[in-house]
């Protein structure tokens, strides 16, 4: 495995190729390799972070569960600017909301799968990546899809 990390407004993100896809992205410090996978990711994450219009285009792995694996399929899904609720994805999935929120926050990709754009049905939900909520928050808002938070 490999690993790079980047520096973004919401700290450092560490990208982990595995066998020539993307298989984690987590906040934290955790590499310097430098493989063309990784700054290609690097780069797209960095134009993420610049104006989220730059989506990603780079090959991932979810190497979980097919449960896991679905939950983050359908998070890709979610257009840029958009939300859906835990019994959105409930309904789409055929499984409990409680399962979908532990989906989203299984997920191994964050940021480049998007589990922030999941919300629950009263309000934002929990957001495990670093900075918790507020992060979740911070990329709603760089996404444009902030009005949806009031």
């Amino acid at each position: 495995m490999f690993k790079k990390t980047v520096e973004t407004p919401t700290g450092p993100i560490t990208l982990t190729e595995k066998d020539g896809a993307i298989v984690r992205a987590e906040w934290e410090h955790g590499g310097d390799d430098d493989t063309p996978l990784l700054r290609e990711a690097a780069a797209q994450l960095r134009a993420y972070f610049e104006d989220a219009d730059n989506g990603f285009d780079v090959p991932l792995r979810v190497e979980a569960s097919a449960f896991q694996q679905s939950v983050c399929e359908a998070m890709l899904a979610i257009p840029l600017g958009e939300t859906l609720t835990y019994g959105d994805l409930s309904k789409a999935l055929g499984a409990p909301a409680q399962a979908i929120g532990q989906g989203c926050g299984g997920n191994p990709i964050p940021v480049i799968i998007p589990c922030h754009r999941v919300l629950g049905a009263s309000g934002l939900g929990g957001f495990s990546g670093r900075g918790g909520v507020e992060t979740k928050v911070w990329l709603l808002k760089h996404e444009r899809a902030g009005g949806l938070l009031i």
